[in-house]
This record gives structure tokens, C-alpha cells and sequence, in this order.
């Protein structure tokens, strides 16, 4: 018998060897393509709730280091959700040959997804090390507050777009006002909390009908709390009614910048004005850089003599100047023709907009890219008044940014005016932003109306349902009635006070486990 033991050994190790070398590297990667295929344009939001299991029974595994498979789950998921990055592609109308258009997109789909895949990889490393000897529900506590914490440590940067929160907009309704809460720190922890508990009935057969129970309890428990948040009446008063209207210019950026694009421009936001204005609308709002030139030239243009001629209130979105350099900014323009407002774009897109570390590459990005980057990023600490109550505004990108909206929201702001052009990628990526915009006016509990140039153009009620949405590459107006609104949720009041009480209770439980 202890002979035929010694002889089974070698052929255990070759088999554990085969595991760690291609079986759960390809475990690893095909579950981070199913957490990918959970936003647009798949949408499979349910995917989520188990695609993180297979990552944590992984990490767990004593066969080989966690950092190979958290690569590929990171791959997988960062790589399939920002797929649409490769949109960019072709650039040759901004006189980009098309082999460096290539590269160019290829770089940056390569880039930011090895970015989003290394917080894997991180929490993955420190994971896997602070749960040794730790009980199963220490370690979810841990690996839980862990991710967490990353989350909120990378969208502090410059990067970021695909916190796994994100996977349930704009379908899970319920689960997507837990960001009332604490913002997207409370849907990420329920993901991963669930496929924690799921990960841990699989390596614990002994007790997996314990572990299971608590996977279902915790998440039927949460998604009936955001049930009921989302069946809270809105309580909407006449008084607080404003009636806004949406430009969609559809302006294809391969003419944009050009006489054609501009003339179009200018003739399409003018007649669209002139016919909401006529309509009874409050005010008007058009998409980020709706005319792409500096301020002074748009009080030049028949748009800004129609905003004179008629006297209703508009959002335009323009080039400010500050400086030398310029601001991607919306303007409130009065009936009289008088800037009641102004608000600079405070997140910017690397490279897109700015030059990072400008004062040592900038030279260098001269030299290599056609791209004008020489934009400059507006306070942190913008308030967006306008003559119908204070806004919050966004341009863009920063929908991907919880902060930026809750701090508005805080000070004051009564509903959200998000603007974007969105006309550069490909379809799946208005769809995820639209979706940002949607969690948005839920942890803010305001209303939203969003302005893009080639769609979606949308208005949000503060529960998350769609009023309405436009088409894709269509040149559509749209007028809504939406309401100002000064509730506060705790996650208005409070921030993110989840992810620093996980952090503690982790480190508290890792010590009790440790030293009690």
C-alpha cells in the first residue's frame, strides 16, 4: 500500500502542475469575460452575482500564486467592458494615418485594461495573504472591505470607468438604490460579498448548505431593501416643475472641427432652439461642445442671436478661455444674452484632453499626436447656479464619478444637467454612459437630463427609470418636465462611510483572529 502511495505521488504532483499551469488560468479569464458580458451592449447584469466565485476559490487554492488568474479575470472583465475604446479608430479625418490610428487605439483599450486588471491582481496578492488562518467569514469580511477600499483608491485617479457597481445599470433597479446608501461601495460589497459566500460553500462541503443560505438570505435581504427605497414616493410639487429642453445635433466628429461640421452645428442647435423655445420650454440643453469654439466667437452666430430674439434660458456647450489654454465648459446663456454661469469641465480625459505630466512630455505628445490637448481642468469645488435653482452639473467622463455628483448635491444642487458628445466610440459605450448617469440620479435621488451629441439623450427620474431615451446617430429634440429637488440621502449627507467601516471590521477581525 505505501508503495503504491510514492508511486501515485508523482503522477498527483503532474496533475496539479497541469491545473495551475492551464486549467484555472483558463477558469480564471472565462469568468472574467462573464463578469464582462454584464454591461453593455450584453447586459447580462445577473452574471455578476457569481462571476467573482471562481476568482475567490483561486485565490484560496494552494496550487499556484493568485496573481496569474487575477490578471486574467482583470483581462477579462476590464477588457470586454472597455472594448469600446477601440472606437476611436479609424482617426484618419483628424489626419492620423491609419496604421497609427491602430495603434493608437489598440494602446489605449491595452492600457486602460491593464490598469482596472491590476487592482485585481492587488486585491488578489494582499487577499490571499491576510485570510491565511482566517475563518470563512473573516475572510469574506476581509476580501469584501478590501476590494472595496481599491475601488475607491483607483477612482481617485484619473482612470476610471468600471467599477463592478456598475454591471447592475440600468437594469437591477433594487439593487442599484442601495447607492442611497453609501454609493457604489454598496453595491460593490453585495457583489462581492454574495460571491464570497458562494466561493466558500464550494471549498467548504462540510458546511456548504450554511454558506449557501447566507449567499440567497444576503441577497434577497438586499435586493428588498432597495425595493422598498425604490417604491418610495417622489412627492413632486407644481411649484418645483421645470420644463427643459434636449438638442441632440447629431454632429459625426469626422466633420465636427471642420466648416461643414460647424456650419451644421450652428444651423441645427439654432432651428432645434428656436422650435423648443416656441414650445414653451423653461430652458435648453445642448450636448458637451455643441459649438466647438471658444465663447466669444459663439455670440457671433445665429444661435446666440435666437437665444436674444426668443428669451429662453440655455445650457450651451462650449470652449472657454482661461489663459492661453482653453475649458470644456457649459455656459448658462440668458434670454438678454448675458453668461449667468459658468462650469468647467473638472475631469479630464488623459491625453484626450490633457497632456499628463505635460511640463516633462509634453514636447514629446506635440510631436507624436494631432490631438489639441491643451485643455485645462476646471476647481474641484464648482458650484453651477442658474436662474431656475443650483444645478449639478457634468460634462462627459465625470458621470463615472460618484464624488463629483454627491458634492453638488450636497451643496445644494436641485437636478443634474449631464452634456457629452459620445460621437467617438463605438455603440456599447453611450449605453454604459447613460447607465453611469443612472446610478448617478439614484444615490442622488434628483432628476437628470442628459444631452449628447449623437445619443443617448435621456431623462432620469430620481428612482432610475428612463422618461425617456433618444435614438443613436439621429438629430432628435425632446421636451420634459422634471422637478427640483432637495432631498439628501445618507449618502448626500455621509459619503462613503461603508468603505471605511469594512476596512475597520476587517482589520479588527484579522487581529480577534489572529491574537484572541
Amino acid at each position: 500500500m505505501k508503495l503504491r502511495q510514492n508511486k501515485q505521488k508523482p503522477e498527483k504532483r503532474q496533475e496539479n502542475k497541469y491545473l495551475a499551469s492551464y486549467l484555472l488560468p483558463l477558469v480564471a479569464l472565462l469568468s472574467g469575460i462573464c463578469m464582462g458580458l454584464t454591461v453593455a451592449p450584453f447586459g447580462a447584469w445577473f452574471l455578476a452575482w457569481v462571476s467573482l466565485a471562481p476568482l475567490w476559490v483561486l485565490v484560496r487554492s494552494p496550487l499556484a500564486p493568485p496573481i496569474l488568474p487575477a490578471l486574467l479575470w482583470g483581462i477579462g472583465y476590464h477588457g470586454i467592458a472597455l472594448w469600446w475604446i477601440t472606437g476611436v479608430h479609424p482617426m484618419t479625418w483628424m489626419g492620423v494615418p491609419w496604421l497609427a490610428s491602430l495603434a493608437i487605439a489598440a494602446f489605449c483599450w491595452t492600457f486602460i485594461t491593464l490598469w482596472g486588471a491590476a487592482l485585481v491582481v492587488v486585491w488578489a496578492v494582499i487577499t490571499a495573504w491576510l485570510i491565511r488562518n482566517a475563518n470563512a467569514l473573516t475572510r469574506v469580511l476581509i476580501g469584501t472591505a478590501l476590494w472595496c477600499g481599491l475601488e475607491s483608491l483607483w477612482s481617485k485617479g484619473a482612470l476610471w470607468w468600471t467599477t463592478i457597481a456598475y454591471t447592475q445599470s440600468p437594469h437591477n433597479i433594487a439593487i442599484l438604490h442601495l447607492g442611497q446608501l453609501s454609493g457604489t461601495t454598496t453595491i460593490t460589497a453585495a457583489i462581492v460579498a454574495v460571491n464570497a459566500l458562494l466561493a466558500e460553500a464550494w471549498l467548504n462541503r462540510q458546511h456548504k448548505n450554511t454558506y449557501l443560505s447566507l449567499a440567497v438570505a444576503l441577497l434577497a435581504s438586499l435586493h428588498l431593501i432597495g425595493w422598498q427605497l425604490s417604491n418610495q414616493p417622489l412627492n413632486e410639487s407644481p411649484q418645483t416643475a421645470l420644463k427643459v429642453g434636449i438638442i441632440q445635433g447629431n454632429v459625426p466628429n469626422e466633420i465636427k472641427l471642420y466648416s461643414d461640421g460647424i456650419s451644421r452645428a450652428i444651423a441645427g442647435y439654432t432651428s432645434g432652439y428656436q422650435t423648443l423655445a416656441d414650445g414653451g420650454v423653461d430652458a435648453v440643453l445642448t450636448p458637451e461642445g455643441a459649438l466647438p469654439f471658444r465663447w466669444n466667437d459663439v455670440e457671433r452666430t445665429s444661435f446666440y442671436a435666437a437665444v436674444k430674439e426668443k428669451g429662453v434660458t440655455a445650457w450651451v456647450g462650449a470652449f472657454g478661455q482661461q489663459g492661453r489654454s482653453i475649458t470644456n465648459s457649459l455656459f448658462t446663456l440668458t434670454g438678454t444674452g448675458e453668461i449667468f454661469s459658468r462650469y468647467n469641465k473638472y475631469k479630464l480625459v488623459p491625453l484626450g484632453e490633457y497632456i499628463p505630466f505635460e511640463q516633462f512630455l509634453g514636447s514629446l505628445v506635440d510631436r507624436l499626436s494631432p490631438l489639441d490637448a491643451h485643455q485645462v481642468a476646471g476647481a474641484s469645488n464648482q458650484i453651477f447656479d442658474t436662474p431656475f435653482g443650483r444645478a449639478i452639473a457634468a460634462i462627459c467622463y465625470e458621470s463615472a464619478f460618484p464624488e463629483h455628483f454627491r458634492r453638488q448635491t450636497a451643496a445644494g444642487g436641485q437636478f443634474i444637467l449631464s452634456a457629452a458628445n459620445n460621437a467617438h466610440y463605438s455603440p456599447s459605450m453611450p449605453a454604459q454612459h447613460h447607465a453611469q448617469d443612472v446610478m448617478r440620479a439614484i444615490e442622488s435621488d434628483r432628476w437628470a437630463v442628459r444631452a449628447t451629441n449623437t445619443g443617448y439623450s435621456g431623462v432620469i427620474d430620481p428612482h432610475g427609470r428612463i422618461e425617456w431615451i433618444s435614438k443613436l446617430n439621429t438629430y432628435q429634440l425632446h421636451a420634459a418636465t422634471i422637478y427640483r429637488r432637495d432631498t439628501k440621502t445618507l449618502y448626500v449627507r455621509s459619503g462613503d462611510w461603508l468603505m471605511p467601516l469594512l476596512l475597520g471590521l476587517g482589520l479588527a477581525s484579522k487581529v480577534f483572529t489572529e491574537f484572541g
